[in-house]
């Protein structure tokens, strides 16, 4: 069917975007005789073995986007508070210490009834004269 028998059907057509291909790329995935995955480069210096071909293969694999960063947290740092923890859920990535409010501390209802009694009594007291 082409666009304009699925448009009177009442359906919309929207087109693929194309794949975004880039030009640079230092090699491609290929496939050995067993069917393993191997990187093919398409420079013949990039697949030497030493220290210039290291640095070429580096340089090549940049990505300006990208940075290293460093997994392991200093030891010595406190741990982050993470209030959102409790609502959101547990990641175990950016979990932080996980605190609950503060609870006010429990009243002694023993002390609470001998006030409130001795509030009825001074109440309840005729007014001397």
């Amino acid at each position: 069917m082409n666009e304009d028998e699925l448009r009177k059907l009442g359906l919309r057509v929207r087109r693929r975007p194309e794949p975004v291909r880039r030009q640079n790329r230092p090699g491609h995935i290929a496939f050995d005789d067993r069917g393993n995955a191997i990187y093919e480069w398409n420079d013949e210096r990039l697949g030497d073995e030493g220290e210039d071909a290291e640095r070429l293969r580096k340089r090549a694999l940049a990505h300006p986007g990208l940075a290293v960063v460093e997994d392991e947290p200093n030891p010595n740092e406190p741990i982050r508070n993470n209030p959102k923890g409790l609502r959101l859920g547990y990641n175990p990535y950016e979990s932080g210490l996980l605190t609950k409010k503060e609870r006010r501390p429990k009243r002694d209802l023993r002390e609470l009834s001998k006030w409130i009694e001795m509030k009825k009594k001074l109440n309840s007291k005729p007014p001397e004269e």
